[in-house]
């Protein structure tokens, strides 16, 4: 009605200027101009439902393709039943889920499981980014907003499915809690639009419309958008566990040729803290080495160098001088040789290759996915922290700077055993507690930890040296090639002396 108006209007003023004998051709060349930019401002702010519709009706995905995850695919098939079921849901008077939000750190397949959800259901999917709904312009955003909920109705009529699923990645740029962005707005007015958008959602609509929003940052939502009514379920997608990356690793391993000598299972537990996104970089990662080298499969060994790429970064060309590099070697051996005696079969390997910022590195096999610790298994960390820095020490008379990263960790576990009330001082409260005594409880620990370093690595001085030569010739050892020196070494001291 408006545009007609104003249409209305321009067309009597031309006229009347033109019967006073005015030039209206220049009035006509910017009127033209105005109208082209309003239309790609309309035409942008569509952006949100039909620019970003590229997500619409996944095919031949579904959520046995997404491994692991299976707490939050089970959560999440049943809020998608309630748009499968309206009429039996109707009658047991359930109020239909209006939003589902998934949470947990980048990688684990959020995004996965919300075209998953439209599969499973048969629905119109329409996807967005927050930043999408975030303008410069007051009411661009809200425009949009309005625009994405109406294309979905649209559609789903259209179309002729029951419902509709809205998934808006990214969701805490559009949610961010209000009165956060001082002197902005937009924000607000943009997130007002969804909260009414979201109120609006009623069971008895020719459409039904479920918002899936993923984030990982749930602390920077408005809680008016947590509250029930809205998003009724948040749905966490964690870190996979140990099974879960075996079930991932096998999913992505399906189009590929797998050497007879590959273990998935190890891989997976050489992977903790891996999410799904890592675990699909690791096997392309493999396959591309196996290319690489020309050869027909993928072995176990690209798997583990893949491992390595991905944790720590591409190998480096720069090589340091030959003290540095013993150095190095002896740096690393320390930490190895610790981790052995304290676990036996621990360490995966070690080298002196250079990746991301390390000069060398020494790779552990998690124990098992622990998410409890003891005041034993973070006193073992602390000391395979602090073995690299005292083997250092002992064969080289000195430290270097290279232990910096090793002091840190050891710190921060020192720090848990003290606010976890592992220590001495019993229970005690962090936010109470004067820098300098908690400073003396973690050095006490960090002290105490490094004397019983060096005193089992003075019972394995000379494993120790014949280790670092070893790994300054070959760059790379083997766990099971260091397991059998130390075991070797252990049968030498214990054969009797010839008479």
């Amino acid at each position: 009605m408006i545009k007609e108006v104003c249409l209305g209007t321009s067309l009597a003023v031309l006229i009347f200027l033109t019967i006073l004998g005015y030039n209206v051709v220049p009035l006509l060349l910017l009127g033209g101009l105005g109208v082209f930019l309003l239309l790609m401002l309309d035409r942008k702010g569509l952006g949100a439902s039909s620019g970003s519709n590229s997500y619409a009706q996944p095919v031949n995905f579904t959520f046995d393709d997404i491994g692991g995850q299976a707490p939050a695919k089970q959560e999440l098939k049943e809020a998608l039943d309630f748009v499968l079921h309206a009429p039996k849901i109707i009658e047991m008077g359930i109020r239909p889920l209006k939003g589902i939000l998934l949470t947990g750190p980048p990688g684990t397949g959020k995004t996965l499981l919300a075209k998953a959800a439209a599969a499973y259901t048969n629905s119109v999917f329409l996807a967005a980014s927050g930043s999408e709904f975030i303008e410069v312009y007051a009411g661009v955003g809200a425009q949009r907003v309005r625009q994405l909920f109406k294309t979905a109705r649209e559609r789903a009529v259209r179309e002729k499915k029951g419902g509709a699923i809205i998934f808006i990645d990214e969701i805490e740029v559009l949610g961010t809690k209000r009165g956060t962005n001082a002197g902005h707005m937009e924000y607000d007015q943009t997130l007002n639009q969804l909260l009414v958008e979201m109120d609006g959602l009623r069971s008895n609509e020719r459409a039904r419309l479920l918002v899936i929003g993923a984030t990982n940052r749930e602390d920077m939502l408005d809680s008016a958008l947590l509250r029930p009514g809205r998003f009724d379920r948040v749905v966490s997608v964690d870190l996979p566990d140990k099974a879960a990356r075996c079930s991932i690793l096998r999913l992505h391993c399906r189009n590929k040729p797998l050497g007879e000598d590959v273990d998935l299972d190890q891989v997976a537990r050489e992977s903790f803290g891996f999410s799904g996104a890592h675990l699909e970089s690791v096997t392309n990662e493999a396959a591309i080495l196996a290319l690489r080298e020309e050869q027909p499969t993928i072995s176990n060994r690209h798997f583990k160098e893949a491992v390595d790429k991905v944790m720590m970064g591409e190998k480096l060309d720069r090589k340091p001088n030959q003290d540095e590099l013993y150095r190095i070697a002896v740096h690393e051996s320390g930490h190895a040789v610790i981790s052995e005696l304290l676990r036996p079969g621990s360490v995966s390997h070690l080298t002196v290759a250079n990746r991301g910022r390390a000069l060398g590195y020494m790779r552990q096999i998690p124990e098992d996915d622990r998410y409890l610790y003891t005041k034993e298994s973070l006193v073992k960390q602390i000391r395979v922290y602090l073995a690299g820095a005292v083997s250092e020490s002992i064969i080289l008379g000195a430290r270097s700077t290279g232990a910096t990263s090793d002091f840190n960790q050891a710190v921060q576990a020192a720090r848990q055993i003290v606010t976890a009330g592992l220590s001495p001082l019993g229970i005690v409260c962090e936010e109470i507690m004067s820098k300098d005594m908690l400073h003396q409880a973690i050095q006490e620990i960090v002290q105490q930890q490094e004397k019983e370093v060096a005193g089992m690595l003075d019972g394995h001085l000379d494993t120790l040296k014949e280790i670092s030569s070893l790994l300054v010739e070959q760059e790379y050892i083997s766990g099971t090639t260091l397991q059998e020196r130390i075991e070797q070494a252990k049968l030498e001291k214990q054969a009797p002396l010839e008479v």
